[in-house]
């Protein structure tokens, strides 16, 4: 004899997502910060601009970020709504740009 199935709790997987871009916005912060301290301590024009196209990246991850997270905010219960593709392309290249131009600014 099988026990009965435990009630899934729809309001847990909309939190976990959105403690996760939070987290992940956190973290663009940080690449961002960084990339602008390193441009202030070399001094460079390229750096300067560098750490410009950084806060454009930055903005834009939080624009798709904050979307997201409103999303999930007003959705009824246990139905999330998906994340479309443009979106999450939108998100993934902003966060790979982002790192790759706090790279460059390292070496």
């Amino acid at each position: 004899m099988s026990a009965p199935a435990p009630e899934r709790d729809p309001g847990l997987q909309p939190e976990r997502t959105r403690l996760a871009w939070r987290r992940t916005t956190l973290s663009c912060t940080v690449a961002a910060v960084l990339a602008g301290k390193a441009a202030l301590h070399s001094g460079t024009a390229a750096g300067f601009a560098v750490v410009c196209l950084c806060g454009l990246l930055w903005s834009g991850f939080l624009a798709v970020a904050q979307r997201r997270i409103c999303a999930l905010a007003s959705a009824p219960p246990g139905s999330p709504p998906r994340l479309s593709p443009r979106h999450a392309a939108s998100a993934t290249l902003c966060t790979v740009a982002l790192a790759v131009c706090a790279a460059a600014l390292l070496f």
